[in-house]
């Protein structure tokens, strides 16, 4: 097996010079003797899946409720999407596809159940009490609230993949909140290659999911200009192709060429600010992975659609009011009596605080043990 100076080596005769490499890593909080022959961060991605957080990604909403049925993606599925989709990129780009899955594995492990509808109803109920934010969680998960290591807290990630999740997306404010992470510095170039792979992802396994629960219908994507410019090229190849194959023909097209434009704008962007190394990339005050224009405007219309065809759908919507009731009735009812909590919640209260400690416990769970846990406390034919 290689050992990690060979993979040092592998790193210098393979990667573009403004990648990241792991033998300039920050390294971790709490020094470790480093694997024989797995890099920092392979290491690091070996623990994110190894991790307890992960695993409950299967049953964690993207946008249907868990029961909703066995199809729709979670966030588990989305994860590995995003992951495969951000390793093409990175490879093409000659990044390192290592800290790039880690961070991409890694990205999503602060959510809470029920989608983005609880992390607003958590954030509403701590806003005087530091809010909440699923990046911040992220970090605060592989920090401190992982538990499985003798000699530190949490997983003792690397520096980079652990920027990576306080700097995924547009949280620039809130990295800069975290002294060791600079506000006015971009995030690696890995980094944003996971933030572009979660929006292709997203934004096209929503369709898919969309179409499948019959929430949005595909003659209002023909609407669309990308969805109907791809389905006539389709079309005229294959004339008499089944309506579910061309589906999955038109989203796979959507990704390619999204993921094409991307590596080849990015490639531009790299030659023109003549980046020497991944620091000159930190330093610039624009990302350089990005789509091109003509792309980014192609992009709106579908994501215009999303948002008003299914993500403000009625059904959603009510999906999304009674997650927050869920919640909101489960945070009220801990925070009145703690001592419903378990017992090695209850001993985090004196240093963390009850609400910090409530509010982590929430955000741990997964759909399907938010609503077991609503039943236990609520209904009252219901064993508790």
């Amino acid at each position: 097996m290689p050992k990690k100076n060979k993979i040092q080596e592998v790193e210098t005769r393979n990667l573009a010079p403004y990648a990241m490499r792991s033998r300039d890593s920050k390294g971790r909080a709490y020094p470790e003797k480093e694997h024989a022959y797995r890099s920092v961060y392979q290491r690091d991605r070996d623990r994110i899946v190894h991790s307890a957080a992960f695993r409950r990604l299967e049953y964690k909403t993207q946008v249907f409720v868990n029961h909703e049925g066995d199809y729709y993606r979670t966030r588990l599925t989305h994860t590995i999407e995003v992951a495969q989709i951000a390793r093409t990129i990175s490879a093409a780009l000659k990044l390192n596809t290592d800290l790039t899955e880690a961070i991409a594995l890694a990205h999503d492990l602060g959510h809470t159940p029920f989608g983005h509808s609880g992390e607003e109803i958590l954030n509403k109920l701590m806003i005087k009490h530091g809010g909440f934010n699923h990046n911040t969680q992220g970090l605060r998960v592989v920090d401190y609230l992982e538990e499985r290591y003798p000699d530190f807290p949490g997983l003792n990630l690397s520096w980079e993949v652990r920027e990576g999740i306080v700097k995924h997306s547009s949280a620039f404010d809130i990295a800069g909140k975290i002294k060791e992470f600079q506000q006015s510095l971009m995030p690696t170039l890995e980094t944003q290659v996971v933030d572009i792979a979660d929006e292709i992802a997203y934004d096209n396994h929503d369709i898919d999911d969309g179409l499948a629960s019959g929430l949005i219908k595909e003659n209002e994507l023909m609407k669309v200009p990308i969805w109907k410019k791809i389905n006539e090229q389709i079309t005229e190849k294959y004339a008499k192709i089944d309506g579910e194959l061309k589906k999955y023909l038109i989203i796979r097209s959507l990704i390619d060429i999204q993921v094409t434009d991307l590596i080849r704008q990015a490639g531009v962007n790299i030659g023109r600010s003549k980046l020497k190394s991944y620091i000159d990339a930190k330093k610039l005050n624009v990302k350089t992975i990005c789509f091109s224009p003509d792309m980014a405007a192609l992009r709106k219309p579908l994501r215009a659609f999303l948002m008003e065809k299914l993500y403000h759908h009625y059904r959603v919507v009510r999906m999304s009011n009674k997650a927050k009731r869920f919640i909101e009735e489960l945070f009220l009812d801990y925070v009145s009596k703690p001592e419903q909590l378990p017992q090695d919640t209850q001993k985090k209260i004196p240093k963390d605080g009850l609400r910090r400690v409530v509010c982590d416990y929430i955000a741990g769970m997964t759909d399907r043990s938010a609503l077991d846990e609503h039943k236990k406390l609520f209904d009252p034919y219901e064993k508790v």
